[in-house]
């Protein structure tokens, strides 16, 4: 508009009659009109200047140049649960982390520093803990070891109950389980609002509920995608999975690729050797075998034996 004003063609030009006004546009007389009724408004600062806007003083500036709090990572969105100690002394599976002397105890740290180094060695977090029959002590190896993962200083580790045909983790924890984790793992519930945690560096996915077609919700396309959400957001090193026998029922099957290898838990006895031959054959070719933990050993005077 000032370069308008301005221009010598335009101030040169005669004089227009009225109708050659209305026809032609606005005459120079009446464009100064417009700018006299314009002064106020263009004596403005300019909205567009950086210089030109006023800076606040005093406490409204402090407060103009906060930023909003960041939110807590997923992990510490996890609602904490901690344990009863009183509830732990009479849970039907011993939690040897409360026996710190016991042999049992010993080993399962053992178990624990070795298992570390293969999944760091070969870069993996997933492990699948399952038997060849029910009755083996699947539930008693996942949790111990778990409990046992979490006093790892500056780790994370995830225990899911995955046996949703016979869900054990939170009667082994005594813990209540409000829900189970069919709505997470068919990706409809965030992983915040179905795990807990009892430690700070544990968080437990509990079942309450039984299913017996577990195996086709293992099967979906969702179960992989939340789980792998689930491994991405909560920064876990390393994810335990308690799962159903191998040889009684084919949930283990459909869910084996979605882990790195299976410990295998043996009953010193019950469990035979044709049944271990028959679980590492259905292994081969779906997933590794990290080893065979035998339970119920005999007793030995040296906690590693």
């Amino acid at each position: 508009m000032k370069h308008f004003a301005v221009s010598g063609a335009f101030a040169a030009s005669p004089a227009q009659s009225p109708q050659e006004e209305k026809e032609d546009g606005m005459t120079e007389q009446g464009f100064k009109r417009f700018r006299r009724r314009r002064a106020p408004a263009a004596a403005m600062p300019s909205a567009v200047g950086a210089a030109e806007v006023p800076q606040l003083a005093g406490p409204a500036a402090g407060t103009a140049a906060q930023l909003p709090a960041p939110l807590p990572e997923p992990w510490d969105r996890i609602r904490q649960l901690p344990f009863d100690a009183a509830a732990q002394a009479k849970a039907r599976l011993p939690l040897v982390s409360r026996f710190r002397t016991a042999p049992a105890a010993k080993s399962f740290d053992l178990l624990r520093t070795r298992l570390l180094h293969t999944l760091k060695a070969r870069g993996w977090k997933r492990v699948a803990v399952t038997a060849p029959a029910a009755g083996c002590g699947t539930t008693f190896t996942a949790v111990n070891l778990a409990l046992s993962l979490a006093r790892v200083p500056g780790s994370r580790t995830i225990l899911m109950d995955m046996n949703f045909r016979r869900p054990g983790v939170a009667q082994a924890l005594r813990m209540q389980a409000p829900w189970d984790l069919a709505d997470f793992l068919s990706g409809t519930v965030r992983m915040e609002d179905r795990l807990l945690r009892p430690l700070p560096a544990l968080a437990v996915g509990l079942n309450g509920t039984v299913d017996q077609d577990a195996a086709e919700l293992l099967h979906g396309c969702s179960c992989a995608e939340a789980l792998d959400g689930m491994m991405l957001r909560s920064g876990a090193d390393t994810a335990l999975f308690d799962l159903p026998p191998v040889l009684e029922h084919d949930d283990t099957a459909a869910f084996l690729p979605q882990v790195d290898a299976v410990l295998l838990i043996s009953d010193g006895t019950s469990t035979t050797a044709a049944q271990l031959a028959a679980c590492e054959k259905m292994l081969a070719g779906q997933t590794q075998l990290l080893g065979v933990v035998l339970n119920r050993a005999g007793r030995t005077d040296h906690p590693l034996n």
